[in-house]
């Protein structure tokens, strides 16, 4: 994919955290409802519960999910750990042992779902949105990806739950 309208800023941090996120992104990507910790709370031990809240938090967020989940912000960690009460979170390096996460990622996406672009159909209508984006309005190509840095793309035009990311219509 070509990213010649990037900034180089922009290029280092799409995908993954670049820093720590605003209270309003902690509101927004990382608050979990009454079915989100029901959901969680399915997993049988902490670090499994912790890396759950963290990848769904986490694609909400970037709209993607990590290679490494728990590469994230010190203060993520803590905020869901809080909100499904897990004070300590020492052992949430073992979530990475083994193909657990992926399973969970894949659960995440039925559950909510998300679509990976990677998918003929998904990667048209992705850009059939952004060029409508483009087209319509006066922002550049490079403006429009940044707005989309820390969100999961509405795959329906927009019509989607803000937060919930890229959607079926």
């Amino acid at each position: 994919m070509p990213v010649s309208f990037l900034t180089e800023a922009q290029q280092r941090q799409y995908g993954r955290f670049d820093g720590e996120p605003s209270p309003d992104q902690f509101a927004r990507y990382f608050h979990l409802d009454d079915a989100d910790r029901d959901l969680i709370k399915r997993r049988r031990w902490d670090h499994m519960r912790l890396g759950f809240a963290l990848q769904l938090g986490t694609v909400r967020f970037l709209g993607t999910f990590l290679d490494d989940p728990t590469a994230v912000p010190p203060s993520v960690v803590k905020t869901l750990g809080g909100q499904i009460g897990i004070r300590d979170t020492d052992s949430l390096s073992r979530y990475t042992e083994g193909k657990t996460r992926w399973d969970h990622a894949g659960e995440i996406r039925i559950k909510y779902g998300y679509k990976d672009f990677s998918d003929p159909k998904m990667q048209f209508r992705l850009n059939r949105w952004l060029y409508a984006l483009c087209w319509t309005g006066t922002d550049r190509p490079g403006t429009t990806t940044g707005k989309c840095g820390h969100a999961a793309l509405p795959v329906d035009g927009g019509a989607g739950r803000a937060g919930k990311g890229m959607r079926q219509p």
